[in-house]
């Protein structure tokens, strides 16, 4: 269920209204990664507060839980949908951590290639003395000597697969002359 904006803005006070801002799309991107997880922190502070708020009032509502307020509360819409807001916005939060995980795992395994080739090339440049026990052109491939098999292994399947049927006719036929 899409919450529009204004919606929004209705169902949170100005501090909800300012931290769900922030968990907007491009308000979002520019945040450095401490103001993310400030965020984060602060965001999950305020959904699991709305969220005790909506179960209490369910109780209340079924009459379970004791009043709080001058009179028994009568609907929870209003903090469902505060519910729902702060929910949406973690969603958003939690998705750009995971992106942003998500590239610096990139660009460290890019990092981690780069090292590996440079370390690859430069062992390669470095000449071996003649006079060593070190092979010199390296190990050469050699031919497989099992031979190849001719059948597709489809063909090997679908046999296989009819060999069983024909059993499975043949048992049954058995079990019923018993």
């Amino acid at each position: 269920m899409a919450i529009s904006r204004k919606e929004e803005a209705r169902a949170l006070n100005a501090d909800e209204r300012e931290l769900v801002e922030k968990s907007h799309h491009p308000e979002i991107q520019h945040l450095s990664d401490a103001e993310l997880q400030e965020l984060v922190k602060l965001m999950r502070d305020r959904r699991d507060k709305a969220q005790t708020d909506v179960f209490r009032r369910r109780r209340e509502i079924r009459g379970k839980g004791v009043p709080r307020g001058a009179k028994p509360v009568t609907g929870d819409a209003g903090s469902r949908t505060k519910l729902a807001v702060l929910a949406m916005a973690m969603r958003r939060v939690n998705t750009e951590v995971e992106r942003r995980q998500q590239l610096a795992a990139s660009m460290q395994q890019i990092e981690n290639s780069r090292r590996a080739l440079a370390i690859k090339k430069k062992a390669q440049t470095k000449a071996a003395d003649f006079n060593t026990r070190h092979a010199h052109s390296g190990m050469r491939a050699v031919e497989s000597s099992k031979t190849k098999d001719l059948i597709r292994p489809m063909e090997l399947g679908r046999q296989r697969k009819a060999g069983q049927v024909a059993q499975a006719k043949r048992d049954s036929r058995g079990h019923h002359a018993l």
